[in-house]
Formats: structure tokens, C-alpha cells, sequence
């Protein structure tokens, strides 16, 4: 959908956009949707395969898909692509989604994972929300996260919100952060 020559109309009422509650219905895609995914998969496994023999780097590649993402992981000892604080892992990352939609035609949200790296930082993230939903609960008082990127601060969401709190993105990149309160 094109909206170029559509005039856009201002909202007739205040919209908080820091504040966002989606209710999912359904997190299995469509089986068309499902071979688009394996495709990206596919695409992003043959990009990554390619750069990885460019660099004479070793590693084994696994794809899956979950919800409605394709998923790549690099399997490897090595945390060279991981870089600091997951910097060359991001960048990798977006040029792999461009590899995908220059092959496609279609932006890709795919996830790439290196050396186990995502899946630490998920627990690592959990640990810390956990101890954010206790300090809330314990005082009542709102608790202020560090800055986060968008893969760790919906993580962090998702945790808030299964412990029946309240959580909100504040702040602009790269310095955006998640506010915690009572409900």
C-alpha cells in the first residue's frame, strides 16, 4: 500500500506512541507465510555462508523460524562477529536483512544470533527485569532500566507485562530506556 499521494490527517485525539499494548491472537503464521520465512532463512544462510568464508572464519549456520521471524544462528567458539556489546552482531545483522530484501523485495525481520550471544543476553535481561518487577512490587515506586536496544528492551516488555506491570520506552536512540511502575 502506497499512502504518497494520500493526505494524511492529523490524529483528532492525544496518542501516547511510547506506550503500546498488542494483543496477539494467533503466533503461528500462515503456510505461505512460513515459506516466505524458511526463504529468508534460506537467503540470510547463504549471505552469511558467503561472508563467512570471505573472512576464512568457521562456523555453522542454523536456521529455524519462531512467531513470525526467521532466525539464523551462527554456531561458533568464536565471538569475532559478536564484537562489544553485540556491536558487529547488529551491524551483521541489518546487512543480512538487505541481503534478504534485495533478494525479496521485502523488508526482513529476521534474527541473527552468533556464538550464543542473543540467548545470554535474554537471560541475563530476564534476571534484570525480575529484579525490577521485586523492586516495584516491594516499594511501589517506579524503577528507570539503562539504555537499551529495541531486541533487549522488548524482552524486558514482555516480562513486565507477564508479572502484571506496567512498562514504557522513554527516551531516544540509542539512549532509550524502559520505566517500570504499578499497574
Amino acid at each position: 500500500m502506497s499512502v504518497e499521494n494520500e493526505e494524511l490527517q492529523e490524529p483528532t485525539a492525544a496518542v501516547d506512541t511510547d506506550t503500546v499494548a498488542v494483543e496477539v491472537t494467533d503466533t503461528k503464521p500462515a503456510l505461505a507465510d512460513l515459506e516466505d520465512l524458511e526463504t529468508e532463512g534460506d537467503i540470510a544462510a547463504d549471505y552469511l555462508e558467503e561472508l563467512l568464508d570471505i573472512a576464512d572464519m568457521d562456523g555453522d549456520i542454523d536456521t529455524f523460524t519462531e512467531g513470525d521471524r526467521a532466525h539464523v544462528s551462527i554456531v561458533t567458539d568464536s565471538e569475532v562477529l559478536v564484537g562489544k556489546d553485540g556491536e558487529v552482531l547488529e551491524a551483521l545483522q541489518e546487512l543480512t536483512r538487505l541481503a534478504v530484501l534485495t533478494e525479496t523485495g521485502h523488508r526482513s525481520r529476521l534474527m541473527l544470533d552468533i556464538a550464543g550471544y542473543r540467548d545470554k543476553q535474554r537471560k541475563k535481561l530476564q534476571l534484570l527485569a525480575q529484579e525490577a518487577i521485586n523492586e516495584v512490587k516491594a516499594t511501589g515506586e517506579p524503577v528507570q532500566l539503562a539504555a537499551m536496544n529495541p531486541f533487549e528492551r522488548k524482552i524486558v516488555h514482555s516480562m513486565i507485562a507477564a508479572a502484571g506491570l506496567v512498562s514504557e520506552s522513554e527516551g531516544v536512540e540509542p539512549s532509550r530506556r524502559v520505566v517500570i511502575s504499578a499497574a
